[in-house]
């Protein structure tokens, strides 16, 4: 399943695209064209196959260059299930779309940053026939903005960096120049971008003193993201509690059981599973209707 924090480290570019194109040309020192317009698309990239895969974050950017399709995939840890699945989400996009894609990984993890950034070669080794150059943000080269006056030139960017930085050493100073920051925006945005950082923290004296700072944001904890945050913690924990509740019974849990638990977003749903886990006999047993 899907974290708050995974879904935060990609969502941030939907809320606002042009961090991405900047991440790119200032961060990470890509030539990226000034983007005219961009397009959030469809993620799904199933095709009949009932194989399912699907992107994080997916933005069409129009430049004077032409079109490109920005791939965001958030890593929390290594998963080497990646190194098939980004070569494909590439070629099937240049397939089907006909313009350039480009993989941008974000973490907040410097060892899943190292591992990302490695070439995906497949083929003859020395003479590959496909290579993949994911382009990474993590914490070696997302900028700590620890300053309030030059987190208020970049809001978007100083939140990328909370999010990024939020469980150094330097993160009160962080969120403390962020926090005076987002009373310069409108307050939309700021509780949006708020609610990104909150599910980013990790350490709980962090989080603690983050949502002190935003407290005296009245518009905060009323925003209809937040609501959107505390649903997903509640789906996960059911999620995992359900499988928790068949591994406590010593029942073994098969990797496509785990997914589908995981995967699924419908607390009713996983509600009736977590019932039936206290009594199957078997894994499979939570799918049976009747």
């Amino acid at each position: 399943m899907v974290s708050s924090t995974h879904e935060a480290m990609h969502r941030i570019f939907q809320k606002d695209p042009a961090l991405l194109t900047r991440a790119l040309q200032q961060v990470l020192g890509v030539a990226f064209p000034e983007p005219r317009d961009f397009a959030g698309m469809n993620i799904d990239l199933t095709e009949i196959e009932p194989v399912e895969r699907r992107v994080d974050t997916l933005l069409r950017a129009e430049t004077d260059g032409g079109p490109y399709l920005l791939v965001v995939e958030a890593q929390r840890q290594k998963d080497e299930r990646k190194r098939g699945s980004w070569p494909y989400y590439l070629t099937y996009l240049h397939e089907k779309y006909r313009c350039e894609p480009v993989l941008i990984v974000t973490t907040q993890c410097s060892a899943t940053a190292r591992w990302a950034a490695e070439p995906i070669h497949l083929g003859v080794p020395g003479s590959p026939s496909l290579t993949v150059r994911p382009l990474v943000l993590g914490p070696d080269n997302v900028p700590v903005i620890a300053d309030a006056r030059e987190a208020a030139r970049d809001v978007p960017l100083a939140v990328l960096s909370a999010m990024t930085h939020g469980r150094g050493s330097k993160a009160a100073a962080i969120l403390e120049s962020l926090a005076t920051a987002l009373k310069t925006i409108d307050a939309d945005s700021a509780a949006a971008f708020a609610q990104f950082v909150d599910s980013c923290l990790d350490d709980p004296q962090v989080k603690h003193m983050w949502r002190d700072l935003m407290t005296a944001m009245q518009y905060f904890w009323r925003h209809p993201l937040a609501e959107q945050v505390r649903e997903e913690g509640r789906v996960q924990a059911k999620a995992e509690m359900t499988l928790r509740i068949l591994e406590w019974r010593g029942i073994p849990v098969p990797e496509d059981v785990r997914e589908r638990v995981e995967a699924c977003t419908d607390l009713d749903q996983l509600e009736l599973w977590a019932q039936r886990a206290v009594h199957a006999a078997d894994a499979a047993e939570l799918f049976v209707d009747g």
